[in-house]
């Protein structure tokens, strides 16, 4: 009798449970992030090597998200999206300064930088002459 029981691991690596979390498209983007400093466990520095536990807290840097999550599951396998969520819970001031920036973002225009007016003939072939140089 060989059942087969996928019981919960005890501790999973960072850069494993970051990618299955769904926080990052690869586990090597996840490993980037870690080394650029971007992802903190319970306030501390990680490598891509540490060994998270449920009740740990993350805080990481995606662009201009800035996300404060407690782990709430493990997992080293991606699964589907619904299931990546039931992994972690992000906390209320986390989510409300992240709601807030996006508004602010929104107001301002960010990255929305339009010309005060559209470029005329000699503008538009002086463009295309900057574009074709490599």
């Amino acid at each position: 009798m060989n059942q087969a029981t996928h019981a919960a691991p005890a501790a999973v690596r960072a850069d494993i449970w970051l990618w299955a979390a769904r926080m990052y498209k690869t586990r090597s983007l996840a490993k980037q992030a870690i080394d650029g400093g971007k992802v903190d466990v319970n306030n501390a520095g990680c490598k891509p090597s540490k060994t998270l536990h449920v009740g740990d807290r993350l805080r990481l840097t995606r662009g201009e998200e800035r996300l404060e999550l407690e782990i709430l599951a493990l997992a080293e396998q991606r699964g589907p999206a619904s299931a990546a969520q039931l992994l972690y819970r992000e906390t209320e001031a986390s989510r409300t300064a992240r709601e807030q920036a996006r508004e602010l973002r929104r107001l301002s225009g960010a990255g929305l930088n339009h010309p005060p007016r559209r470029p005329n003939k000699q503008e538009r072939r002086e463009l295309r002459r900057l574009k074709d140089f490599p």
